[in-house]
């Protein structure tokens, strides 16, 4: 074996035995998975607290029309005041309404309430309160059978986004591609820091202990960095791999025997194109994002494409972590020159939210083709179908740049892990790379 594969096996083999990555390994898609349950969980089985409004109606119009909700229940009282009506046993609140509610553009109402109040509490007063106010000044102009006529006149259009462009025509859901976009960038920008500051920390630890001094003794400097880094870089591959496989195990077995018979056809509907079939037409958005996560190929193709782009991101990024962990001593004294990696991934996260809200604008384009942000840029357009003369020019420009980095890289990392005792200046750290 070569010394640079014993360098890769070593940094390689020392991470994946470690209990703590089986544990991540295995657990966090199960997380993640009970994470996007939890919220539904919830609501089906705990109770929504009720809350009992006492309403002073000084218009008269108002109080008769209210009605009563799983979370708010309403009792009219004129004569009532504020503090005998909170005195009562029961009573969460009191709405005070005034007199020119019909006719003021700009009215108030006010809700008092003993402690704090809910979200859910006050838009059901507001929401009741202003269809009260608009069906009866709809009244005072004496349109005959008005009711009908509105009930007519509504419209509920549903869209469809389906891609023209393609060989075959396929619906699409934006909403669903701007989840898994943010979600993919996310995922990026976690491992970038994560097993970026590992290649550091292993580096300096290794300097401190003078190891490395023992170590460059029968490997070059440029191997020994470059079998950090790609050691460091199987091992965020094999979890992401790893990753994968859990998750189209879920989406293909898992996720349909949790899924209820009826919101099950649905998705099948959608997935053979037949959306007539759907029961409910408003919730095809929703259905047409559910639909997606059943599509095990799908989600290969798009893990395929995140492992792409992390392992071009990764070789970038970890070639500048290793050329500081050997310009100092310690994590403290690495802590400003760590800026110049965390400051650009954090910024293509930035950009990344942008690319998933408008996938084809120019600074999603050029973002994604820019090296320091394309990893998480581009895994946050990839979802929309962006071109693949776009993905792989993004790529071949992700490898230029990990080639010019590795080889400034290597020209700090060669004479930092022989620097002791002195934090360096970045102006020192730029002469480095001059010296032949």
């Amino acid at each position: 074996m070569s010394k640079i594969g014993i360098v890769i096996e070593r940094e390689y083999m020392e991470r994946v035995k470690k209990k703590s990555f089986i544990i991540t390994t295995i657990l966090m898609p199960i997380l993640m998975l009970v994470l996007m349950a939890l919220p539904a969980l919830i609501m089906g089985f705990v109770d929504s607290s009720e809350t009992t409004v006492v309403v002073v109606d000084n218009s008269g119009k108002i109080a008769s029309s209210l009605k009563d909700t799983d979370e708010v229940k309403f009792t009219s009282d004129l004569t009532a005041t504020v503090d005998s009506a909170l005195n009562r046993d029961g009573v969460g609140a009191v709405l005070v309404i005034p007199s020119n509610i019909m006719d003021s553009k700009r009215a108030s109402i006010k809700l008092y309430t003993n402690g704090p109040s809910s979200i859910t509490t006050e838009s059901t007063i507001t929401g009741q309160i202003n269809n009260i106010i608009e069906n009866e000044r709809l009244l005072t102009y004496n349109i005959d059978n008005l009711p009908e006529i509105l009930d007519e006149v509504k419209s509920n259009v549903n869209l469809n986004t389906v891609r023209y462009d393609k060989e075959e025509e396929e619906s699409v859901s934006s909403t669903f591609s701007y989840a898994i976009g943010v979600g993919m960038s996310f995922i990026l920008y976690m491992f970038l820091l994560i097993y970026g500051q590992m290649v550091m920390t292993s580096i300096i630890e290794e300097k401190g202990n003078r190891v490395l001094e023992v170590v460059v003794s029968s490997v070059k400097p440029a191997q020994l960095m470059m079998g950090k880094i790609i050691g460091v870089a199987l091992v965020a591959v094999t979890q992401m791999v790893l990753w994968g496989v859990l998750l189209a195990v879920m989406s293909a077995y898992l996720f349909p025997a949790l899924m209820p018979a009826d919101a099950m056809a649905d998705i099948t509907a959608v997935q053979s194109g037949n959306l007539d079939a759907v029961s409910d037409p408003s919730a095809l958005p929703v259905i047409e994002a559910v639909a997606m996560l059943g599509e095990v190929g799908h989600i290969i193709s798009l893990v395929a494409m995140m492992t792409i782009f992390l392992i071009g991101g990764f070789l970038l990024y970890s070639s500048i972590f290793a050329a500081i962990g050997s310009a100092v001593d310690n994590i403290q004294d690495a802590s400003q020159l760590t800026s110049v990696a965390v400051f650009p991934i954090i910024f293509g996260l930035i950009f990344a939210m942008v690319a998933a809200t408008d996938p084809t604008g120019p600074i999603a384009f050029w973002a994604s083709l820019f090296p320091l942000t394309s990893p998480m840029v581009m895994v946050a357009r990839i979802p929309f179908g962006i071109p693949a003369w776009e993905i792989i020019l993004s790529l071949v420009l992700l490898v230029a740049g990990f080639v010019f980095m590795v080889w400034l890289a290597g020209k700090i990392y060669r004479v930092g892990i022989f620097m002791y005792g002195k934090k360096p200046t970045v102006k020192e750290v730029i002469r480095w790379t001059r010296y032949k």
